[in-house]
């Protein structure tokens, strides 16, 4: 009888009491959930990080910005450039993280950001409470920067944030470098078309 129960490990996990057959499915769960965000952040880095993923990036980026010029009137500036630049980056990373939700939402949040905050007013003197903030650890005080730093993460528990950041850093560089070749490509264009103008005038001339 001795030998079967200890063959049986499923017949022993049954025996259990409730409370810690719950506990170890939470932690399967998690343990499943983050080999899968593990899985799923190392794809997306490495989706970066491929050439054609860059050429995709710049093209969409270049229709973004003609389609800009078209519908606006206004000159384009550098603040509207970053912009269109960061919508598209948010847009070709398709939603999977939180990230690019937050980029592709940003017009909405900063329209609620600006709701008037009310003052309690007593005896005609509007009274304010003194702030005292509490100083924080510094680890804590890194995630917390962290999380002001990555779109859409400031909430996030610090293994999520991790995640979140990578594969955010890995998103900015392949805009670098996408954006750095756009800029050659155009100085060299520029160029030409300065040299074939110099041309047609001296043999005008």
């Amino acid at each position: 009888m001795a030998s079967h129960s200890i063959s049986n490990p499923e017949a022993n996990s049954n025996r259990l009491p409730d409370s810690k057959r719950s506990k170890k499915r939470r932690r399967i769960a998690t343990e499943n959930q983050a080999g899968q965000l593990h899985n799923s952040s190392t794809e997306n880095q490495t989706r970066w990080k491929s050439t054609s993923e860059q050429q995709i990036y710049s093209s969409r980026l270049v229709e973004a910005l003609r389609q800009s010029r078209r519908t606006s009137s206004a000159p384009a500036t550098g603040n509207g450039v970053r912009k269109t630049a960061y919508r598209v980056l948010a847009a070709a990373a398709k939603g999977r993280t939180r990230w690019s939700r937050a980029i592709l939402t940003n017009g909405l949040r900063l329209r609620q950001q600006h709701k008037k905050k009310k003052v309690k007013v007593t005896g005609g003197i509007r009274s304010r409470k003194p702030v005292v903030k509490k100083r924080l650890p510094v680890l804590q005080r890194k995630v917390k920067v962290l999380g002001r730093l990555v779109p859409g993460c400031r909430k996030l528990s610090f293994p999520n944030l991790l995640e979140e950041a990578t594969d955010y850093i890995a998103a900015l560089e392949m805009q670098v470098r996408a954006m750095a070749a756009l800029a050659g490509l155009f100085t060299r264009a520029e160029a030409e078309e300065a040299d074939t103008s110099d041309r047609l005038g001296s043999n005008l001339s």
